[in-house]
């Protein structure tokens, strides 16, 4: 089950000619638009793709954007029976222009988000703790990704934890700003900047206050693991009563894109503990899967066999 933030990735394509007579910026000539998901729906969306079958839980609203993502997880043969339709809410969209010349290849220029937060309804809650109780009754695991449109509500997390854990479902949080919020979580997977922001550290490239932050991450969420992404670092896994594991960054420095690297290792990670790995188990695939999709443009997803083939390269 995948409960999160539901958003809208759309890119427009054109060639640059010439610059403008009515201000110093470029004029672009329009070629193509094409949409992807992001947030929540890229994790979707590369769980689909290892083979996994997600339930989205979320809202969309009573817009265009909506109905595109709805048609495009759809598209994907994923149910949208959980996602709530709802005319107060705006479907978060996040429009990437991309330009060059014409034989040349398109760099991002410009992005412009629509969002807004869902509101605080009591008829949208009740909506949304429905839409988790039927979906988990389906489901082993709870992928949350909080992305701070308001989707993901700490009220509601706090009522169904119980029933949760009873079941042992395994439940993985990947949260933009709110990662101290949760208590009772299974493991998280939050980036060094999240980390530094939740705990008000200052920034150091030597590490020297990583294995204190984790440590406490640890204990203030209550959780099993933390996994934390340091990019061209690459990630320390924490767990309970062991000592922390560095795992070296899989393959290049010089990365293509890392737009949605972040939903990708989260996925891998959670379908690999779902599968019997352990968390060591499931860091060093979610660490290699990282390295992957960070070579591809924009929001990508990753494949069983690109994940097979990566992991025999590396033995």
């Amino acid at each position: 089950m995948v409960w999160g933030d539901f958003i809208l990735d759309e890119y427009l394509y054109g060639n640059t000619k010439r610059v403008s007579r009515e201000a110093p910026v470029l004029i672009l000539s329009y070629k193509d638009t094409q949409f992807s998901l992001g947030g929540a729906g890229n994790a979707l969306l590369n769980l689909k793709s290892l083979g996994a079958d997600p339930l989205p839980v979320g809202i969309v609203g009573h817009d265009d954007a909506g109905q595109q993502v709805l048609k495009i997880i759809e598209q994907n043969d994923i149910s949208t029976e959980y996602i709530i339709i709802d005319k107060a809410v705006q479907t978060p969209i996040k429009t990437r222009i991309l330009a060059g010349e014409e034989t040349a290849k398109k760099q991002q220029i410009l992005r412009i988000d629509r969002e807004d937060k869902v509101p605080d309804s009591i008829s949208l809650k009740r909506k949304i703790e429905d839409s988790l109780r039927q979906a988990g009754a389906q489901t082993q695991s709870l992928l949350i990704s909080d992305y701070n449109y308001n989707t993901v509500k700490i009220d509601i997390f706090d009522r169904i934890l119980p029933e949760l854990q009873k079941r042992n479902i395994s439940i993985g949080l990947d949260s933009r700003f709110r990662l101290l919020k949760f208590h009772g979580i299974t493991f998280a997977t939050p980036n060094e900047p999240e980390v530094e922001n939740a705990l008000n550290l200052d920034h150091h490239d030597d590490g020297t206050d990583l294995e204190v932050a984790g440590r406490h991450l640890l204990e203030t969420t209550r959780s099993q693991s933390i996994l934390i992404t340091r990019g061209s670092r690459g990630m320390t896994l924490f767990e309970r009563n062991e000592d922390p594991l560095h795992i070296p960054i899989y393959g290049t420095t010089d990365i293509v894109d890392g737009t949605g690297a972040g939903d990708t290792v989260i996925s891998v990670f959670i379908l690999a503990l779902a599968s019997g790995a352990r968390f060591r188990e499931a860091a060093r695939l979610a660490n290699i899967a990282g390295g992957i999709v960070v070579m591809k443009k924009g929001t990508s997803t990753l494949t069983t066999e690109e994940l097979g083939r990566a992991i025999l390269a590396s033995n």
